[in-house]
């Protein structure tokens, strides 16, 4: 499925959502850095979570797949050869957490990758390696080429939280290995802090123990520490349940299964937007900040676009720098279906609208987000739409497609020639 055709129809039934993502590549490392054997549970083989078990096996994980349960044997002394090619593919996650880990091991890491990847940032990780005087080349090439060797020394470590909080991830799993203590200092906004709670939370869980300071922005990290196996298993994902959910905001009629109400996932904040969203009267208008939720922010525009009066979407510059500009094409393909939408700085204006047309061809971007907000975008359109490079949500959610189409969502093969 590579182009399809989506005629409207109504969406219902029972969806467990698919695992956290998020919380499954973080497992995934902190398993394969253990001594001994461990699971991991509830695993989607995603093309993310894949590039991540790669990676870990380049270093000498042992790690094998059955009944959505990961079996790890952790890393052994002098497993990793003395020097590894790693794709990523499209993963940020992967290339951000494993570029700081890359330096344990003896020699060089070669990370490749496809699409955007290689115009993701990181700077951060440059300006750290150079102040080291670390083996640092990133090629000026489309694609991503970059290689790294260490090792990385302990000490006081700053770096900038409004990039990606990636990179503060990728440092905590990192500096509890060295052989002295560490202190991270954030030393600006940190943007996404559920993602930095859910890498605590994870390390906690494999045995690490990192203190941070009140304000979130200092983290204090004892060296010589090492990761604990254990049996782990991943809670659903809020970031996938959130297509669902806003489908429900629409008018479909689902019950979404798998999710835990106590999540530290950042994404849980769907639930209060889709009510703020949904709140509003012909006269009113709202904001949204979507400074910590950047995944969900094109299906949350889809539920503004038909949602009474005016929502504004703010702090959206992150969007700019993801599998695609997310904000230009969020815009560009609900305005296509009839919704009224305009960019202003690095905000999202909506106006709603009571229809959408559809009978248009759109395009994913081929950014996996893009693609599953326009499927549940179909079901509320007056006309079929068209959706070209639909495959990229093998990204994250590999059978959406199928699930979609089970809960009665009407799909067939478009041949564009």
């Amino acid at each position: 499925m590579t182009n399809l055709t989506l005629t409207p129809n109504a969406l219902n039934g029972t969806v467990i959502v698919p695992p956290s993502k998020s919380m499954a590549h973080r497992a995934v490392i902190c398993a394969s850095l253990a001594a001994g054997r461990s699971t991991i549970k509830n695993i989607q083989l995603s093309d993310d979570i894949l590039a991540t078990i790669e990676g870990m096996r380049s270093f000498g994980a042992i790690i094998s797949y059955d009944d959505q349960t990961l079996t790890i044997d952790g890393i052994r002394n002098g497993a990793a050869k003395e020097s590894r090619t790693i794709n990523c593919n499209e993963s940020g996650s992967t290339l951000r957490f494993l570029i700081p880990l890359a330096t344990l091991f003896t020699g060089e890491t070669h990370f490749i990758g496809q699409g955007h990847l290689g115009k993701r940032p990181l700077e951060p990780y440059q300006e750290l390696f150079d102040a080291q005087s670390l083996h640092y080349n990133q090629a000026t090439t489309e694609n991503l080429q970059l290689s790294v060797a260490g090792p990385l020394t302990p000490g006081i470590y700053e770096m900038r939280g409004d990039i990606s909080s990636q990179f503060i991830t990728g440092m905590l799993l990192t500096l509890p290995l060295l052989a002295g203590d560490s202190v991270l200092k954030i030393t600006t906004h940190l943007e996404s802090k559920g993602y930095i709670d859910l890498t605590l939370s994870v390390l906690q869980s494999f045995g690490i123990v990192i203190e941070q300071d009140e304000t979130g922005q200092e983290y204090r990290i004892k060296g010589q520490q090492a990761y604990s196996a254990r049996d782990y298993t991943v809670e659903g994902d809020y970031s996938q349940a959130a297509f669902w959910l806003s489908a429900n905001a629409l008018g479909n009629e689902l019950l979404v299964n798998g999710l835990d109400s106590d999540s530290l996932q950042g994404d849980q904040a769907i639930v209060s937007i889709l009510e703020t969203v949904n709140s509003g009267s012909n006269d009113s208008e709202r904001i949204i900040d979507g400074a910590q939720v950047p995944d969900i922010i094109p299906v949350v525009a889809l539920v503004a676009a038909l949602s009474k009066g005016k929502t504004k979407i703010i702090n959206l510059e992150r969007l700019r720098i993801k599998e695609s500009d997310r904000l230009v094409a969020t815009q560009k393909e609900l305005t296509a279906l009839g919704a009224h939408i305009e960019i202003v700085g690095d905000s999202l204006l909506i106006e709603g609208v009571s229809r959408l047309s559809g009978g248009q061809e759109v395009w994913s971007h081929k950014d996996h987000r893009m693609a599953m907000m326009l499927a549940i975008a179909s079901t509320v359109c007056q006309e079929p739409i068209h959706i070209k490079d639909t495959d990229c949500v093998k990204k994250s959610y590999p059978n959406f497609w199928e699930t979609f189409q089970q809960l009665g969502g009407k799909i067939h093969e478009w041949n564009m020639g």
